[in-house]
């Protein structure tokens, strides 16, 4: 009989794993064979976010959390071409070029040959991109979608970079990359040249209904959660307007940058703000796939950042107790949450770098 009632648990529990489903959620968009095609991908990274982070907000923000919405749920190993341990620069560019690099690279491989990302496969298929960051623009993670330089320290290259890409939308910190150069270069005039509207606070994002939009909210990084209040909602809804018109579809990275930071100051506290604003952010994705049956979303992370353990806590009082085994990184794989169209194919145990050929694979593109 024991035997019998463990089989039953672990069919149970794997059937959690494959599949989960919020009783909040009527939208099965993704479950069936027959969902619909995709067109549209949102890519939301939760920089240093494992499943201790995640498990953080939802107890803060007393047992719900957007995530849960989520229809499948698979599990990505994180390791680079040189370390165990990966940074931001192998992860990001592990999740955007499909390819395994060494930590400090950003959109090159482990011999620094260019490596196309995922934003440009987007772009080269006719659809519109975009990139919403609570970083500097130029930052590890943003710049794996969008630049190709041998170190992630070459932040004025990489503002070059977004010059020279084909994107349509961009809104986060470092203005001064673009325009307090040491070459002298104004890289936001030069955008404008090309037809970009820019944009330096959130009032006059917001105001963007059309075109293209270069958002830059802080000369470097924007403040943290709650201070630098909506910013990364709200620019999520800006992009996603602006995208949206395109027929055929488009593309959307958006990075909660700054879990990572609160987790390398072994921050507990600073960890639930930035998740929470990631709550608001998910909301924002997942509201606009159920209104679309063509999207896709996307949430997972580069890596884990901490060693995060939740050690007590309190779901009525969103109380928690936490402790961390490091300030750096950790080893650990991350989660994979998808909804929408084509989200099955994301169950399961891969590699970060597994996933673009998923994505190209449901939006039907060669790689």
């Amino acid at each position: 009989m024991k035997k019998i009632l463990l089989s039953v648990w672990v069919v149970a529990l794997s059937l959690t794993m494959i599949q989960c489903t919020s009783s909040g959620s009527g939208n099965s968009a993704g479950a069936g064979k027959d969902s619909p095609k995709v067109k549209n991908v949102i890519v939301i990274i939760g920089d240093g976010m494992g499943v201790s982070q995640v498990y953080a907000g939802l107890t803060a923000n007393k047992g719900s959390f957007n995530v849960e919405r989520c229809q499948y749920v698979g599990f990505s190993k994180t390791y680079s071409a040189n370390s165990y341990v990966t940074d931001s620069g192998a992860g990001g560019t592990a999740i955007a070029c499909g390819i395994k690099t060494n930590n400090g690279s950003i959109g090159v491989d482990a011999n620094k040959n260019v490596a196309k990302s995922m934003l440009e496969y987007a772009s080269e298929n006719g659809l519109s991109t975009g990139i919403v960051v609570a970083c500097e623009l130029t930052h590890a993670t943003p710049a794996s979608f969008i630049a190709h330089q041998a170190e992630r320290s070459m932040v004025e290259e990489i503002a070059l970079d977004y010059l020279n890409s084909n994107i349509t939308v961009c809104i986060g910190g470092g203005r001064k990359h673009f325009e307090t150069r040491a070459d002298g270069q104004n890289v936001s005039d030069q955008m404008k040249a090309k037809g970009f509207q820019v944009a330096y606070n959130m009032d006059d994002v917001k105001k963007v209904t059309s075109g293209k939009l270069l958002g830059l909210v802080a000369d470097s990084h924007p403040a943290p959660y709650p201070e630098r209040g909506e910013m990364l909602p709200e620019s999520v809804q800006t992009a996603i307007n602006l995208l949206k018109t395109n027929n055929k579809g488009f593309f959307l990275m958006v990075e909660a940058s700054q879990i990572d930071w609160a987790s390398h100051a072994n921050d507990t506290q600073a960890v639930i703000n930035e998740m929470l604003d990631l709550n608001n952010v998910v909301k924002v994705a997942y509201d606009y796939a159920e209104k679309d049956p063509n999207t896709l979303v996307i949430i997972t992370a580069d890596h884990e950042t901490g060693g995060l353990g939740i050690n007590g806590g309190n779901l009525e009082t969103g109380e928690l107790k936490g402790g961390f085994t490091t300030k750096g990184h950790t080893g650990v794989m991350v989660p994979v949450f998808a909804f929408g169209a084509g989200a099955k194919e994301f169950a399961g145990i891969y590699q970060n770098s597994d996933i673009l050929g998923k994505v190209l694979n449901v939006w039907g593109f060669k790689k």
